[in-house]
């Protein structure tokens, strides 16, 4: 559930400690493990083994650029929603041949980078799209690798925010329609047909609705090669969920096997698209304590991090565990606090009645914050964003320096 070697103190990721990470950096700031990291892709690589598969990693969720380099390194391939998160793949290695590129609101100009960077395939979301895409292609003198995003209509039991794969969503095509749009984007000139894609949600605990949106897939692929279309890939998406609280998270391995023994003996490759499960566990945010606050009804705990740095509580009320750093102060008493920042908002809060025993001045680790933390961070307020660091054994690197107001303010010009 967490990076923290010593759950009674909270003392350490790895061989660093996180006081000293504090005392260097300053907080709020974002501390990610190397090993976490590359045990989690290891996991999938273990479970995919042996298998016409590809693990393409979901930008959107953490998109540091010496995460991505890890990532490729480990020979990931990515999983892409706008143009300058290719460029973020590019910058940190990633190779063009293995990215994805989903999300319902390409522009032209997204298009003509794509193309002209070789990705290997589009994720098209509507039919619009298709003519949008056939046109950039054909000015560009190419041919355009595509899938079509189907709507399975599954319920994939998850916050309504993050459900995907309904009928009611923004994202994909309707699953009656898939047909007829496969037959158009045969036809038009510059376009080449590649594979199927679907992605029903994320933060998913139960591997079933994954596997019975595989099956409503593979049917489709079935009947769309007795119509001559044939595909090379079936695009299954991500939304593994994470241990946050209190889940039953099953292994990757365990999860992946509903799903795996559909595709059994097919000849498609077959390719996953995890973001939060790779990242979310590995990483934390930390925080300190600034004042405290006894008032009438509730103590208020306002802390230097908010919800500019970690918008998941306020977005979507999620529970983040929140753990104090080292011992503390020997006097201070267990009491229930808001864990609050100093945004002004009511909906400012990373916890509610948590149960610590707190002084100002103590650090704390809101943890399961590598995922979706620093990626939905903002200047709300004019403040900077917090600084990331990668723990690798003992050693702390700085993936991202802090901004500073100076930076915030130096895109604008006042009128004269």
């Amino acid at each position: 559930m967490s990076l923290i070697n010593d759950p009674a103190t909270a003392a350490r990721v790895e061989g660093a400690a996180l006081s000293a990470i504090a005392a260097r950096y300053g907080t709020p700031c974002y501390v990610y493990s190397h090993a976490a990291l590359t045990a989690a892709y290891a996991a999938y690589s273990k479970a995919l083994a042996g298998l016409p598969a590809r693990i393409c990693y979901a930008v959107k969720a953490n998109s540091n650029l010496s995460i991505l380099r890890l990532f490729a390194r480990l020979g990931a391939g990515f999983d892409i929603v706008s143009g300058g998160e290719l460029a973020r793949v590019l910058a940190a290695g990633g190779d063009p041949g293995k990215v994805v590129f989903s999300g319902v609101g390409k522009s032209r100009a997204e298009m003509r980078q794509a193309l002209e960077a070789g990705i290997y395939c589009f994720n098209v979301e509507s039919a619009s799209e298709l003519d949008h895409l056939n046109a950039v292609a054909g000015e560009l003198s190419q041919r355009a690798p595509i899938a079509l995003r189907v709507n399975p209509n599954v319920d994939p039991k998850t916050h309504p925010y993050i459900s995907t794969g309904l009928k009611s969503a923004k994202f994909g095509v309707a699953f009656d329609t898939a047909t007829t749009l496969y037959r158009r984007a045969r036809d038009l000139p510059n376009l080449q047909i590649r594979g199927i894609a679907c992605h029903i949600g994320s933060q998913l605990l139960d591997p079933q609705p994954a596997a019975d949106a595989a099956a409503k897939v593979l049917a489709l692929v079935d009947a769309l090669a007795a119509d001559g279309i044939r595909f090379e890939h079936i695009d299954l998406g991500g939304g593994m969920g994470i241990r946050y609280r209190d889940e039953d998270v099953l292994a990757v391995e365990d999860y992946l096997a509903p799903t795996l023994a559909r595709l059994a003996g097919r000849p498609e490759m077959l390719l996953v698209e995890p973001g939060r499960s790779l990242v979310g566990n590995a990483g934390l945010l930390l925080t300190r304590v600034e004042v405290l606050k006894h008032g009438e009804e509730k103590n208020f705990a306002v802390v230097d991090a908010a919800m500019n740095d970690l918008a998941r509580p306020a977005l979507y009320d999620a529970w983040h565990e929140i753990v104090k750093v080292g011992a503390g102060e020997a006097a201070a008493v267990p009491q229930k606090y808001e864990i609050v920042g100093p945004i002004c908002e009511s909906g400012d809060f990373l916890g509610h009645d948590r149960t610590l025993a707190l002084a100002e001045g103590d650090l704390l680790a809101i943890l399961s914050a590598g995922a979706y933390g620093m990626a939905m961070s903002s200047n709300y307020n004019t403040r900077p964003r917090a600084a990331e660091v990668m723990v690798e054994g003992s050693q702390v690197h700085l993936i991202r320096r802090r901004e500073t107001v100076a930076e915030l303010l130096a895109l604008e010009q006042p009128l004269p």
